[in-house]
């Protein structure tokens, strides 16, 4: 059973008022001495301290609850802190074991890559080596046409800045040209030496990158021209010339068309 603090204060009251009225009795010789009555100031004292007392417990017990609830809510608040961090945690521990496997995937790219363009390369260097070896042996005309590409091809392989995808561009930029002028008849007005040293203008016509033939317009100097091992090499062919002459104005629409012999030189 709980005793209630005001009934203790209003019983201590009473016991002092009743102390301070009880009347002093006469002793006798051999009675103990009898006490004082403590003062009502005294008394006074003793109750304002006892209550002073009891606020000063009452303010601390107020405080400590307050306390106790502030500090239940901190650590509640502590306690979701930590349950968020733990989160961030298994996310950043996720991701990063994702970056691995992401890093172990680019790793082997990366070899697999590595390998390729070593292969590539000893590829390209071959493609380079035999499209150089090829430009001789072409007719002037397609020559010219694919020399601002055909420069591009390094003479040191090992030496170049260009990349891979580069040194590819110009060797299939060259073929291309190739393949397109070796499906054409090709037309051109160029000059030939004469073997008196003295030179002649001349109207020559290729057929692709095979075979070509030149004459004069008097139909008095012709050739043919063919691809050989190292170079393309012209042929002088006089006797050639009226055949020639004609086959060159059939392609000219001047003459209607017709079979015509022409000389025809295959190394």
């Amino acid at each position: 059973m709980t005793r209630c603090p005001h009934a203790f204060t209003i019983g201590l009251l009473v016991a002092a008022a009743a102390l301070l009225s009880a009347p002093a009795s006469a002793g006798r010789a051999d009675d103990p001495p009898v006490r004082e009555r403590p003062s009502l100031e005294s008394v006074r004292d003793v109750l304002r301290r006892y209550v002073e007392t009891r606020r000063i417990i009452s303010k601390e017990r107020l405080e400590a609850a307050r306390a106790k609830e502030a500090l239940a809510s901190r650590i509640a608040l502590v306690e979701e802190e930590i349950g968020a961090f733990r989160e961030r945690i298994a996310e950043t521990e996720a991701s990063l074991a994702t970056a691995e496997a992401r890093r172990g995937e680019l790793v082997a790219e990366n070899e697999a890559l590595k390998a390729a363009g070593s292969s590539l390369e000893g590829t390209i260097e071959t493609l380079e080596a035999r499209t150089k070896a090829l430009l001789p042996r072409l007719p002037e005309p397609i020559r010219d046409r694919v020399k601002p590409i055909s420069q591009r091809i390094p003479e040191d392989p090992e030496s170049t800045s260009l990349s891979l995808g580069d040194r590819f561009l110009n060797v299939v930029g060259v073929l291309n040209e190739i393949n397109k002028f070796n499906g054409e008849i090709t037309m051109a007005s160029e000059v030939r030496p004469l073997a008196d040293g003295s030179s002649v203008a001349v109207t020559a016509f290729y057929l692709g990158i095979g075979q070509g033939y030149y004459v004069n317009d008097d139909a008095t100097v012709a050739g043919t021209g063919t691809a050989t091992d190292g170079k393309w090499v012209w042929t002088p062919d006089d006797a050639a010339a009226p055949s020639i002459a004609r086959a060159l104005a059939i392609l000219n629409n001047e003459q209607p068309a017709a079979f015509v012999r022409v000389p025809m030189r295959i190394d």
